[in-house]
């Protein structure tokens, strides 16, 4: 081993030991109580049960509709920041006057934590006091003030908890869009000027190709970040009511904590990482495709 590469093991040795220790071993810990049937007050190892917490998982009805709250969640909230992200990202790629204030201003909510964002909407979205039903009553959008019970009604919680998800991370979608669109050469754009190419045709065979592989980055990050929301599905619902925003985090935790089933959260929580390593993967695929095009 040559002295160059004895330097990059030692570099690199702090993070593969705290790899190990915090992500690694609980993992297989994880899979390992998967298969046990454990009760949280009896100090034994738990009784073998092979693939019956699975099973169990996968039959439960909460299961499957926690599943369904999740794939919902997370198609509609990262549809609507890679929308709403790439029309702000263009705005700001104009560069008019006062876009850095604007930049600052739509970059805000990124700075606050996700548990901190869920209390701000909760008390915005209250059907008593809340300023969002204060305002549709203003704009004679709703007959009352209380009209709309946005965490307390099945039809609407799970809504609820989307917008703010919006709301926070729409802008971190916005910066990485923003970067992609200046790291394309302006070369492109004059060419396609002297073609006589119109702003239309511009965006779609010039500034959307170019942005693709970055997009796919966007999408993989805030698809696994949304699939496993937590902070702001907690706060502002818990999962209620009757189990209509329930997603798969909250299902686990209360699984775990509430009900005491060990094995059952821990083949759930294995059903879900299989889950998100696919959806990497997937993207991951389509990247390199994006790529190699």
């Amino acid at each position: 081993m040559t002295r160059e590469s004895k330097i990059s093991f030692l570099f690199f040795a702090p993070a593969g030991i705290f790899m190990i220790i915090f992500l690694f071993f609980p993992v297989l810990l994880l899979i390992k109580d998967s298969f046990f049937q454990i009760d949280m007050m009896s100090q034994d190892s738990g009784t073998f049960v092979g693939i019956s917490n699975y099973i169990e998982s996968i039959k439960s009805d909460r299961f499957l509709g926690a599943t369904s709250n999740t794939l919902i969640y997370v198609v509609v909230a990262v549809s609507a920041e890679l929308l709403l992200g790439l029309f702000f990202a263009l705005l700001l790629n104009t560069g008019f006057k006062g876009h850095s204030f604007v930049r600052t201003i739509l970059l805000s909510p990124l700075m606050i934590a996700p548990l901190v964002s869920g209390l701000i909407w909760k008390f915005m979205l209250n059907s008593q006091f809340g300023i969002v039903n204060k305002l549709l009553y203003d704009f004679n959008i709703t007959s009352s003030r209380n009209a709309i019970q946005w965490l307390s009604d099945d039809r609407t919680a799970l809504l609820s908890t989307i917008i703010a998800d919006i709301w926070l991370t729409t802008p971190f979608m916005m910066l990485v869009l923003l970067a992609g669109l200046q790291g394309i050469p302006i070369t492109l754009y004059e060419s396609a000027k002297i073609d006589g190419a119109n702003k239309i045709k511009t965006f779609f065979y010039i500034t959307l190709p170019s942005l693709l592989p970055v997009m796919v980055v966007a999408i993989l990050i805030r698809t696994v970040d949304a699939a496993r929301t937590f902070d702001i599905v907690w706060v502002l619902t818990q999962g209620g009511p009757a189990n209509s925003s329930e997603v798969l985090s909250t299902y686990m935790y209360k699984t775990l904590t509430r009900y005491g089933e060990v094995g059952e959260s821990s083949a759930m929580a294995v059903l879900f990482i299989i889950l998100l390593l696919l959806l990497s993967s997937y993207f991951l695929v389509s990247m390199f495709k994006a790529n190699k095009k």
